[in-house]
């Protein structure tokens, strides 16, 4: 079918009564969730993750989405009004949203954050739509070599940016395939690693571990450490949203420079809305003639990484929804939303299902437009919710958290799963490990096993199979060019050590 045939197909599902419905629902849950500080988007996802179990496919993933980009809308009102990021892609938005609500411009930073949102989440849609067709085309000739190749570079990539050290992301990567590996061998159906415990011959639910990882170790984390603030809420009245024409003139080629670095980014293993964000601040402090007024109150330190993060947010989609490989921790819960509701994810998805993909990305546009429509007016709405002292809320999410968990399978054992996880998550972030790589190695680990295994069948057990093939072989020189980078930290302090 042609690309005009695939848009109104999309069209006619996004517009359908039930998906603009779950399309609100996620937008507005994600926006809501982003403000309250500490919660994060894994956080947001995985605690609302068992809603989509009830859902039709496209609906589950239209409401995933619009809570993943959702979050860094709301994530941003935090950040301004309190100089508390309420997603770690914002954090960058407090060097000069902050300085602008102390000067009595809170309302045309929150009002400029939004208009490069969406401006940068429309740039990466566009780039979204153009390329994911190309790429699913290439892919067809993959054999299981190259996707283990690619998903051994995503694991390696996402484990040497996220948290700083290679090695602690490495031990966190093997953490996940440990875990991912629990349950009944994909081929014999012989249970393994469960020790005798019937609970876990299905495997250990992915729900109950991001639950426990991010949710319950977030809440853990930030209390005593958040609280409500004062907001001077003459400077959020309508009329004082208004930018001036200075404000116009210094945006626009910030947001278009943002939306490219994100829309880069976005589409890497391993990298996401974070870095995109932070790079896009650094870039226009380097590029700028006026330097010093950076972390004073510059509007484009402002609009630059919110643009940034937004397109990175629509670009991740690319590898996830074409290849079946996600790029972070927040893509592989939706490839597990995918997996769980029995849809085989990678470059036939587009052909089988194109009611799904085409649907999923124009409920982008609208979910987009339905963030500019919702952030302006209930601005007054996420003031007041920030004033609720955090010791009144953290019971509340973990009671959702539970409640969730628990209506997945109907098992206390899931709870207990998610306890276990909640503490072992938090000591993770007080040793300095990262959870993110944990993650993905839980739901990538099983899929590497059964490529592997595959190739070796084809191969009659040759491990040579991996670089006879051009894009195998390229592939994972990449991934040794990418673990040599990150061990050049390493091999620093053994210099200085010697």
């Amino acid at each position: 079918m042609s690309f005009v045939d695939n848009l109104l197909i999309g069209m006619e599902t996004a517009f359908s009564w039930y998906n603009l419905f779950y399309c609100f629902v996620g937008v507005f849950m994600g926006t809501l969730l982003g403000v309250i500080p500490g919660i994060g988007v894994l956080a947001a996802i995985s605690m609302l993750f068992p809603m989509t179990f009830h859902l039709e496919p496209t609906a589950a993933l239209i409401m995933l989405a619009g809570i993943w980009y959702g979050t860094s809308y709301g994530g941003s009102t935090a950040s301004i009004l309190l100089n508390v990021p309420g997603t770690p892609s914002s954090a960058v938005t407090c060097l000069d949203g902050y300085p602008m609500a102390q000067q009595g411009r809170g309302g045309v930073a929150l009002l400029m954050t939004t208009v490069a949102s969406f401006f940068g989440g429309s740039f990466g849609i566009i780039l979204l739509m153009s390329l994911a067709s190309t790429i699913s085309h290439y892919a067809l000739s993959f054999s299981s070599a190259e996707y283990f190749a690619l998903m051994l570079l995503g694991l390696v990539a996402a484990s040497n940016i996220s948290g700083g050290s290679l090695l602690k992301g490495l031990i966190m990567v093997a953490f996940g395939i440990l875990f991912g590996t629990v349950g009944s061998d994909i081929y014999t159906g012989t249970r393994r690693f469960d020790f005798g415990v019937l609970d876990l011959a299905d495997g250990i639910n992915l729900v109950a571990l991001a639950m426990g990882l991010f949710g319950v170790a977030e809440v853990i984390a930030s209390i005593g450490k958040v609280d409500g603030g004062q907001v001077d809420r003459n400077s959020l009245r309508l009329a004082a949203m208004k930018p001036t024409r200075d404000d116009l003139r210094r945006s626009w080629l910030p947001m278009l420079r943002g939306s490219s670095i994100g829309s880069f980014f976005g589409t890497l293993p391993g990298t996401g809305p974070s870095i995109a964000a932070f790079l896009a601040y650094a870039t226009e402090r380097r590029i700028a003639r006026e330097p010093e007024r950076f972390g004073k109150g510059a509007i484009e330190g402002i609009v630059a990484p919110e643009a940034a993060n937004n397109a990175a947010d629509q670009t991740a989609f690319i590898p996830t929804m074409a290849l079946g490989i996600p790029g972070s921790a927040t893509m592989a819960l939706m490839l597990g939303a995918l997996m769980i509701h029995g849809i085989a994810p990678g470059p036939q998805l587009m052909t089988e299902q194109p009611s799904l993909f085409w649907g999923l990305v124009v409920s982008f546009w609208i979910g987009n437009v339905l963030l500019v429509i919702l952030n302006v007016p209930l601005i007054g709405l996420w003031v007041r919710l920030l004033m609720v002292p955090y010791h009144l809320l953290f019971p509340a999410v973990l009671m959702f958290v539970c409640i969730g968990t628990y209506s997945v399978n109907h098992s206390a054992f899931d709870v207990l799963v998610v306890t276990l996880f909640g503490a072992f998550g938090y000591a993770m972030r007080v040793l300095g490990f990262p959870a993110a790589p944990l993650l993905l190695g839980f739901v990538l680990g099983p899929m590497m096993e059964e490529h592997f295994r595959r190739a070796m069948l084809l191969s009659r057990g040759d491990f040579m199979t991996f670089v006879e093939r051009p894009i195998s072989a390229t592939v994972l020189a990449f991934t040794v060019l990418v673990l040599l980078l990150g061990l050049r930290p390493l091999l620093r302090v053994f210099r200085k050590a010697a």
